[in-house]
């Protein structure tokens, strides 16, 4: 069974934004000749890793909906410069929006089920959905 995290992206407003965000940052890499992909560093390890690993996706939560995934690509173990341990989740360049599938806020990480995972939009959907902002508030107000 393929297993996902969630996880709130606070701060950021649409998945414009998140590109735009993750595009500076690896500016920000490539002037350091650092690794290049985008990541996420978390406070805990997930236990159940080795069922994310290969097909698991990070979820991100923006303005409460959940609208858009990175595959996850390896989760290491880091030690910050304050010397606390911490986990880095190397992500995926490739931004995936999704069916938008709304969530409470909370902290940290969640597991997510495959099946319980909101389906891809294709390009075709994308083009001709509303935009994502009044989708949510669609769902939010019970008419969608």
């Amino acid at each position: 069974m393929v297993l996902h995290l969630v996880k709130l992206c606070v701060g950021v407003k649409s998945i414009k934004h998140l590109a735009e965000l993750q595009a500076a940052r690896r500016l920000i890499l490539q002037q350091t000749n650092e690794q290049q992909n985008p990541f996420h560093i978390t406070r805990m390890m997930p236990r159940r890793g080795d069922e994310i690993l290969g097909s698991g996706s990070l979820y991100w939560v923006i303005k409460g909906s959940v609208c858009v995934r990175q595959s996850i690509i390896a989760l290491e173990r880091i030690t910050t410069d304050d010397g606390i341990k911490r986990c880095k989740i190397l992500l995926g360049h490739d931004l995936i929006a999704t069916e938008i599938q709304l969530r409470r806020p909370f902290q940290g990480w969640r597991y997510l089920a495959g099946d319980d995972a909101p389906p891809d939009l294709d390009m075709q959907e994308r083009l001709n959905s509303l935009p994502k902002d009044i989708e949510a508030e669609l769902r939010k107000l019970g008419a969608w």
